[in-house]
């Protein structure tokens, strides 16, 4: 076998950023498997079940023999019931042909850059960002603009930072809220301001919603294409099932926009994953229609919530910490900068001296803090919230 430098590797592979986080992911696993009482704080999904009840309906469909090729852009009564919900839920008027469905969340956003994005184009993207944004927009050609935002405005990025970065380039804006990794959920004011800027640029708007029903002290999920039609049409909404719904292993999303735009991306999909799994998308019927996914939402949000107070809680008392209060999700945001360590280092001592494991913000874009997430159970945030706190004070 010959080394690496034989291998002719496409030049767009050099363009992505390798994760920093999976050499901690890889320690932490390997760490476990030795026998160590590893305390994670790095899930990015909820530790529940899916409802029994999107279960059943996938074996029903598996009985069914509904185990053969669907239509690239999903099964017509997925997606009926897709627009049905945004049109419901989010007063936002898509009709069935205004929607793909896809192979998770994710995918939906990669396709989008792959069927709208050219060489050059740039797309603005607050930071603190989900990691995987700025690599999409790269390996689409297009040039990822990072906008920095602070703890002091809750880590949301304001209309005149946004205008402020619009060139003649400029072509998309990525917006999620409520957001991963700070919990920040945008209000009706800071939305309606971004839409103007919007509209009066010509941008286009990609809203990332994946969150939505995951909400605490009375905050409110506002889609920005609701306000009014102008911001409508330009307007492309991405979600889907795994956070909501804990389906993440299920591999269904959605996005929803412009018929030109879903077209597009149907022709990209039939071209590289075809349908999503046929099964799957019979579950994820069932956790629209079927009224007792709302009961299934509460339990997990409400566990949620108490998880949440009881870091917060926690983290208050270490004055080296410092951690706005989300809103949305479930993921803490935490200031880690007077310890003078960077994100990578804090978390990998961190790891190995306490055994817990974070993940480290410059992989969201912020070298100053950790994400830590709350979607594990109250042993694990309690022995390592002790472990953090001692390892922040020793």
């Amino acid at each position: 076998m010959g080394g690496s430098r034989d291998i002719p590797l496409a030049n767009r592979v050099g363009e992505v950023t390798p994760s920093l986080t999976l050499e901690i992911s890889a320690k932490a696993k390997a760490m476990k498997a030795d026998g160590l009482d590893v305390c994670s704080f790095s899930a990015g999904e909820p530790d529940f079940d899916t409802p029994q009840h999107v279960v059943d309906a996938a074996k029903q469909a598996l009985d069914e023999g509904k185990t053969r090729y669907g239509a690239a852009a999903g099964e017509a009564r997925l997606r009926s019931a897709i627009a049905h919900k945004l049109s419901s839920e989010n007063n936002l008027p898509y009709s069935a042909n205004e929607v793909i469905v896809t192979n998770g969340g994710k995918y939906s956003l990669f396709n989008l850059m792959q069927a709208f994005i050219n060489p050059g184009d740039e797309v603005i993207i607050p930071s603190p960002y989900w990691l995987s944004y700025p690599e999409m927009v790269k390996l689409a050609g297009g040039v990822p603009v990072i906008v920095p935002t602070t703890a002091q405005q809750q880590y949301k990025i304001t209309a005149s930072q946004l205008e402020q970065s619009i060139t003649p380039q400029s072509k998309l804006f990525i917006l999620n809220s409520p957001t991963n990794p700070t919990g920040a959920v945008y209000s009706r004011d800071e939305l309606t301001a971004l839409a103007d800027v919007i509209v009066k640029h010509n941008l286009w708007v990609v809203s990332d919603e994946i969150y939505e029903k995951i909400l605490y002290d009375n905050a409110e999920h506002i889609s920005i294409g609701s306000l009014n039609s102008e911001i409508f049409a330009r307007t492309l909404v991405s979600s889907g099932f795994a956070k909501t719904y804990a389906m993440t292993g299920w591999r269904v999303g959605y996005l929803a926009g412009n018929e030109e735009i879903i077209k597009a991306m149907t022709t990209i999909q039939s071209h590289s994953t075809s349908n999503v799994c046929t099964f799957a998308q019979y579950g994820a019927i069932a956790a629209l229609e079927n009224p007792a996914s709302e009961t299934a939402i509460e339990t997990m949000r409400s566990a949620f919530a108490q998880r949440r107070q009881i870091m917060l809680d926690a983290l208050a008392k270490v004055p080296q910490l410092t951690c706005p209060t989300p809103y949305g999700a479930f993921y803490l945001f935490v200031d880690i900068s007077q310890t003078g360590k960077t994100s990578f280092n804090f978390a990998n001592e961190l790891l190995e001296e306490m055994q817990v494991a974070t993940v480290p913000g410059i992989a969201f874009g912020n070298d100053s803090c950790i994400r830590l997430s709350y979607a594990t159970d109250l042993t694990t945030i309690n022995h390592g919230l002790e472990r953090l706190t001692k390892f922040v004070q020793s």
